[in-house]
């Protein structure tokens, strides 16, 4: 099995034996331990996965951290370990007291279900309150999957990580914001959309009390309307045959123009590959100039947002995923994808093309 495929069955493997385990040894034993193999550690090395790490720690001395991941003698991750029974906090952990007195830039606190993922994007060598990621093995998606692989032994680059962790924890509190807006909207966020054209006269608290449930149900009509529309058009797309790759600049400004008059969602796979070849292009470029277009067909991704400056154009769907880059003379190129990961395959011909437009 790949990477992914051993993945999904170890968390359905964890759903199925959840409700037999009770204390934190069985939890380290049969889920956390079992994992960090699966990322490619030999557990049973305390060269390489050290139990029970101590480190002198201010006047507290001998103060131990459940698991270290080391690296070339040194640690690189901290890992803290609590019953499948207990609520993950961070305030009594010892992950923080740890983070700033060695050389470890991550660290994990998990039950065994959920694992979150720290690092010091705040403020150097003190671990953030926030994690940059959190991944719960009984609701996994394949967008996480993607970002638990980057630690894999195999693959685990620290620049690499670092680079698309800060996105992914502000998008992870945004999207949580908006979570709590949608469900509970605020007095704030009521009077911010009466404010939009919606009710002229004195915003007093009862008309906030009155047009709150309004817009509550508003807002869950339009995500509605989002969510059965996306359907729509994938069901028809299905239907339509495959795609055409566009030829010429003309078609390219037309198409991009279009695009414009329809509803277009840009999903988690298309961030993630925007993401991906940011990673890949931060050495040689300055990647502020790297911007993404989505279109109804693509996801195109640009030089100084301009649509003459292509670098790629990613199709990426469940059935099929694939990249198209022009090469100098204008033909455009097919790279087939598995999986978002394999763009980093292409990375020569990627940086290849975005220097084209630099130099």
């Amino acid at each position: 099995m790949n990477f992914e495929e051993q993945i999904k069955s170890f968390a359905e493997r964890t759903r199925s034996i959840k409700d037999g385990i009770e204390t934190e040894e069985a939890t380290k034993t049969s889920l956390i331990m079992p994992l960090f193999q699966i990322l490619g550690y030999d557990i049973f090395n305390p060269l390489e996965f050290t139990p029970e790490y101590t480190a002198d720690v201010g006047i507290k001395k001998g103060e131990k951290v459940d698991y270290a991941i080391l690296q070339n003698k040194e640690p690189i991750i901290f890992i803290e370990a609590k019953s499948i029974n207990e609520t993950l906090t961070k305030h009594d952990s010892q992950l923080f007291r740890y983070f700033g007195t060695t050389t470890a830039k991550f660290a994990i606190l998990t039950n065994g279900l959920i694992y979150r993922f720290y690092t010091d994007l705040d403020e150097p060598n003190k671990m953030d309150e926030t994690p940059f990621l959190e991944i719960n093995m009984l609701e996994l998606k394949d967008a996480q999957i993607q970002e638990l692989k980057k630690f894999h032994k195999d693959n685990f680059d620290l620049d690499r990580i670092i680079d698309t962790a800060s996105e992914l924890k502000y998008m992870g509190l945004i999207r949580s914001a908006l979570k709590e807006i949608f469900s509970n909207p605020s007095d704030d966020y009521v009077r911010f959309i009466l404010g939009c054209g919606v009710y002229e006269g004195i915003k007093t608290q009862n008309v906030i009390d009155r047009f709150k449930p309004l817009v509550k149900k508003s807002i869950t009509s339009y995500i509605n309307d989002l969510v059965n529309e996306k359907i729509q058009i994938a069901l028809k797309s299905e239907e339509e045959p495959e795609t055409k790759v566009l030829n010429t600049e003309e078609d390219t400004e037309v198409n991009a123009k279009s695009d414009d008059h329809n509803e277009i969602i840009t999903t988690e796979d298309e961030i993630e590959s925007f993401f991906i070849i940011k990673s890949i292009l931060r050495n040689h470029i300055d990647i502020s100039r790297v911007t993404y277009k989505d279109n109804k067909s693509y996801f195109g991704v640009l030089i100084d947002n301009k649509v003459t400056k292509w670098i790629c154009r990613l199709f990426l769907k469940d059935n099929v995923m694939y990249m198209i880059i022009q090469n100098e003379n204008k033909e455009n190129i097919k790279y087939s994808l598995e999986k978002i990961d394999d763009i980093y395959n292409y990375s020569e011909v990627l940086i290849e093309k975005a220097l084209s437009y630099i130099n």
